[in-house]
């Protein structure tokens, strides 16, 4: 796809903040990039910041000095954030000694004594992960969307996704007999089944925690309209930025690795020439047994798997069933 107006294939990638720029990659640190921001203005922050777990990326912290670092962050982008702005910060749970502590629980006291409100506390769930053998293994994270006031920008219309029944109609009054859907589709509600970036998806880079595209989208155009700016303080391999400028949007991002500050402008000119291949957003859900894939046959046979069921499923009177 060739952005279109606000971008072409020759649309610089400035290297700090400017009025006049459309697209910013910043290399350093994300509190000193975001201090170079005006007040008020950025429509759209969104980001998925260090989960606290060693990566390459990030030094493991005691948890509270974590939290006092990320508040810092959160104040100044409280500060650069539109009136009518929003906040979704993308977070999982971090690890103490095998407990689990999920870090939007503990993050949102921040957020809330900032003054931000918050709209919904979105779950992003994919099939693909690390398998646990001491608990279940986690298959969800979480979305904190946050406003700053009352008036807000919220557009439902790009984001609504196919209706499970288009062809429902009300059954009494006035309406009876129309159709009782929207034609546009439904609200995607709060519970997002979204492919993650892990090794056979088309995005994926050397980055260890990347998130996809389509999940950014989503975000961008809901809640942004064109021209808006959109920034992400943790950029990554620059998916925000990617995101914003696919539907218009003007970009920028910090990033303190130099070489994912170099793939992520590599991955922006490629989106800008039309090259980089994602996921498209309307792309149903891959299902194995559906696509007929030799895989999904069970290589046991069904009378091992009918028996294994059998020896782990009591009713109610603890009897096989």
């Amino acid at each position: 796809m060739n952005p279109q107006c606000l971008f072409s294939e020759k649309t610089a990638i400035a290297p700090e903040f400017s009025g006049s720029a459309s697209i910013v990659v910043y290399g350093g640190d994300c509190l000193d990039f975001i201090r170079s921001i005006p007040d008020e203005a950025v429509q759209l922050i969104v980001t998925s910041p260090p989960y606290n777990l060693g990566k390459e990326y990030e030094k493991r912290l005691d948890l509270a000095l974590y939290l006092r670092q990320q508040e810092q962050i959160i104040a100044e982008c409280v500060r650069v954030l539109s009136p009518r702005g929003s906040i979704c910060w993308q977070v999982g749970n971090y690890v103490d000694r095998g407990a689990i502590i999920p870090l939007d629980a503990v993050l949102y006291p921040i957020f809330s004594n900032l003054g931000l409100r918050m709209r919904n506390r979105i779950i992003w769930h994919f099939e693909h992960g690390l398998h646990c053998r001491r608990r279940f293994s986690g298959r969800y994270e979480t979305i904190l969307w946050f406003t700053k006031s009352d008036e807000y920008v919220f557009n439902l219309d790009p984001v609504r996704i196919p209706q499970k029944y288009p062809g429902k109609k009300y059954f009494k009054g006035p309406k009876a007999g129309q159709y009782s859907c929207n034609p546009l589709g439904k609200n995607p509600g709060d519970l997002w089944v979204i492919p993650n970036v892990k090794n056979n998806h088309v995005e994926k880079t050397e980055h260890p925690c990347q998130f996809p595209v389509e999940l950014v989208e989503r975000l961008v155009l809901s809640l942004t309209h064109e021209g808006d700016w959109v920034f992400d303080p943790f950029l990554g391999t620059g998916t925000t930025v990617i995101a914003a400028i696919r539907h218009q949007r003007r970009g920028m991002g910090a990033e303190m690795f130099p070489k994912y500050v170099t793939l992520a402008r590599a991955r922006i000119q490629q989106e800008l020439a039309g090259t980089l291949r994602t996921r498209p957003m309307d792309r149903p859900i891959y299902d194995p047994q559906k696509a007929g894939n030799s895989l999904s046959v069970s290589p046991w046979g069904k009378e091992m798997q009918k028996s294994t069921f059998t020896r782990f499923e009591p009713d109610c009177l603890g009897k096989p069933l």
